[in-house]
């Protein structure tokens, strides 16, 4: 019996130690080979969209390191779906790491943007932690480490892009099942809220500009284009430029749009505007149009589920009141919000 507990045992133990060293590969959306260990439980995120589908997909608690941008990027509300990313260590941002601080944290992963500079990948990936690059795009060969690519077919870019996506970030962290909620709800609402606005004529379709800071925007190939595009708006800088790009005045001022849209994170944009006479003789300006978005619409340039879910429709609804007159948005937002951040929007209803 002795002899049969002895190998019962060392089987035993053969079978927990495979199992603790157990590793598995992944794709990333650089189309990059990564193995990782089979349960992940320490992952530093240097990307902000990583790190806001992490938090919907319920996985902070996996969370150890931030991106050090993380105030700027998401907004400093941010804190309120994430308690403890206040005291975080931030061993590095978008586009540059800190090896000594990022080591100190043991992670075993590094979540990072596609465009991050590839000496910063090889640095990670040298110090034996293993990098996964997100994009929330569906780009070509020779398109994917790019922040402006180049892409056929915008559309399903961004809505495979950010299937794939979520789906690998919760491959990642075990939150498959999350993400398919996710992924289903964002869908379904989006097709409910799209709707009403998808047979706008394109003559009749209302000219929007999105205003970023120091007169930059989004042209073409920028998720934001195709936001507008869904809730029946026409973006002026698309047939002018590519990607997220600084203009003119004079340039805007030619475009003359007759709504302009300022993200969230950047209500001092409104501020400048408003009190700027440069601008004053802009259809938008002149007509009190000058609108700052809520949180969850993230006209980013990458899309995000809430944009899709609910921030498409508040933009739908802003700019055509009457075809959406018994929608409640922020019934929608509540939803959404308690679903997949777990808190209410209405603690954040300033907008």
């Amino acid at each position: 019996m002795s002899k049969i507990t002895s190998l019962m045992l060392g089987f035993t133990l053969a079978c927990a130690s495979l199992f603790a060293h157990a590793e598995r590969t992944l794709t990333d959306q650089l189309g990059r080979q990564v193995t990782l260990p089979d349960h992940v439980t320490r992952a530093v995120v240097l990307q902000h969209q990583t790190l806001n589908l992490l938090v919907q997909l319920n996985a902070t608690d996996d969370v150890v390191g931030v991106l050090s941008s993380w105030k700027k990027q998401l907004g400093p509300g941010f804190a309120r779906f994430m308690p403890t990313i206040e005291t975080l260590p931030t061993p590095g941002d978008l586009t540059q790491v800190n090896i000594e601080s990022l080591l100190a944290l043991h992670p075993q992963v590094v979540f990072i943007a596609n465009y991050a500079p590839a000496d910063m990948i090889q640095q990670i990936e040298q110090a034996g932690i293993p990098v996964v690059a997100v994009s929330l795009r569906e780009d070509a060969a020779g398109e994917k480490n790019k922040m402006n690519p180049t892409m056929d077919d915008e559309e399903r870019a961004y809505n495979e892009g950010l299937k794939q996506g979520i789906r690998l970030i919760a491959d990642v962290v075990d939150r498959k099942q999350q993400a398919e909620d996710l992924i289903h709800y964002t869908f379904a609402a989006r097709e409910k809220a799209n709707a009403p606005v998808a047979k706008v004529a394109e003559a009749d379709k209302i000219r929007v500009y999105m205003a970023n800071p120091d007169l930059n925007t989004y042209g073409s190939g920028k998720y934001t284009g195709l936001m507008m595009e869904h809730a029946g708006a026409k973006n002026v800088a698309a047939a002018t430029i590519k990607g997220a790009h600084q203009v003119s005045l004079e340039q805007v001022i030619q475009w003359n749009p007759q709504v302009i849209f300022v993200q969230d994170r950047y209500p001092e944009v409104v501020t400048a505007i408003e009190n700027d006479p440069g601008w004053k003789n802009i259809d938008a300006v002149k007509n009190h149009r000058v609108w700052l978005m809520p949180e969850y619409v993230k006209a980013w340039g990458y899309p995000m589920p809430e944009a899709l879910a609910i921030g498409e429709l508040w933009m739908a609804k802003k700019l055509y009141p009457a075809r959406y007159a018994a929608v409640n948005v922020d019934a929608e937002a509540q939803k959404y919000y308690q679903r997949f951040y777990r808190v209410d929007w209405h603690a954040n209803a300033g907008h």
